[in-house]
């Protein structure tokens, strides 16, 4: 598998699962009816860094985004997002693409890394356990599952 950064020509390929996952509901507090276009604005915006997961053929498979999750004097907290396709799961795409994004945010310079808005039935909460993050709260029944009713959202934290 290749890690690398993302280009504008790697949104054809994000945006098929980008949008099976959105449109699930399941696991982003994001509106399942986002348009193509302001997806892309969304995720492939200039304020962040963006990168891809590619397999042996050169399919990307997942991606993810690096961000300061706060500005001025606490822009030393990142934000990232995950997505991988879902047809590819299981693989190992999810934790090698979120160990190069903590080893990224930290030869940045952040000093953490936070998740705001974490679906507690989402299956990436044990990857994001497994990989040293911590739940520091959990806002309850702030997200309209579509298979679970109203379930709450984590505030998943760790330090780099």
């Amino acid at each position: 598998m290749i890690i690398r950064e993302a280009t504008a020509g790697d949104w054809p390929q994000i945006w098929p699962f980008w949008h099976r996952i959105v449109a699930a509901a399941e696991t982003y507090a994001w509106d399942p009816d986002t348009s193509e276009e302001a997806a892309r604005v969304l995720w492939m915006n200039p304020a962040k860094r963006v990168f891809v997961a590619e397999d042996e053929t050169g399919a990307v498979v997942a991606s993810a985004y690096l961000t300061p999750n706060y500005a001025g004097p606490a822009a030393r907290i990142a934000n990232a997002g995950f997505m991988v396709d879902p047809d590819r799961s299981g693989r190992g795409h999810g934790r090698a693409l979120a160990e190069h994004l903590l080893t990224a945010a930290a030869a940045e310079g952040y000093r953490g890394m936070v998740f705001n808005a974490v679906v507690e039935t989402n299956p990436a909460v044990a990857l994001w356990t497994s990989l040293g993050f911590t739940i520091l709260g959990t806002v309850p029944d702030a997200f309209e599952h579509p298979r679970h009713g109203r379930v709450g959202l984590h505030v998943m934290y760790r330090a780099l």
